[in-house]
């Protein structure tokens, strides 16, 4: 399964998740991309996302940033997106992906809902159906130029979201979930 995380510029929410992502999921066959809307090419991460990155025990200092293009979200089977705004964004250029592209919050929303004898298979049409709408609420808020703290806090954010998710995406329901595919 290919997983798509887009935020805005590719250097803070996106490029933490796909590093995180790619490091908790070792050995499960997923794979992880991330792109920004307003992404520009060949960017490094931000420093501060960098530095909660690491301190986690995960190396970001490869990263380099992309920009988001429609030809990405036709390739991913399953496109996540830090907030509404993105998701709308990345709809703009393909409506017909609509049942593969939520906030990562929406995601995780319906990860907890998928009942705990859901195949593997199944998982991504299970995650569409059980889908609810995008809320603010569980946007995943940007910590560019807002200081260690705001990236800490969007760490952790997006370390707990990403925990709840990935085992269900592993071919593991939530409820049967032990996190042995997550790492700290």
């Amino acid at each position: 399964m290919d997983v798509l995380f887009v935020c805005t510029a590719n250097i803070c929410r996106s490029a933490f998740m796909e590093r995180w992502a790619a490091h908790a999921a070792r050995g499960t066959g997923l794979r992880f991309a991330s792109a920004g809307t307003h992404g520009v090419r060949d960017s490094t991460m931000d420093e501060e996302m960098l530095q909660a990155l690491q301190r986690r025990g995960v190396d970001g200092s490869t990263f380099r940033s992309r920009r988001l293009n429609p030809r990405m979200v036709a390739d991913a089977d399953l496109v996540l997106t830090a907030s509404r705004e993105h998701r709308d964004f990345a709809l703009e250029d393909s409506p017909g992906a609509f049942r593969k592209v939520l906030t990562l919050g929406q995601a995780v929303d319906a990860a907890r809902q998928l009942p705990a004898d859901v195949e593997p298979q199944n998982v991504l049409a299970e995650l569409a159906r059980h889908r609810g709408g995008a809320d603010a609420s569980s946007d995943v808020a940007d910590p560019y130029r807002r200081g260690p703290e705001a990236a800490e806090a969007c760490a952790t954010t997006v370390v707990d979201m990403l925990d709840a998710l990935l085992p269900v995406l592993a071919g593991r329901p939530a409820a049967a979930a032990d996190r042995s595919i997550v790492e700290p």
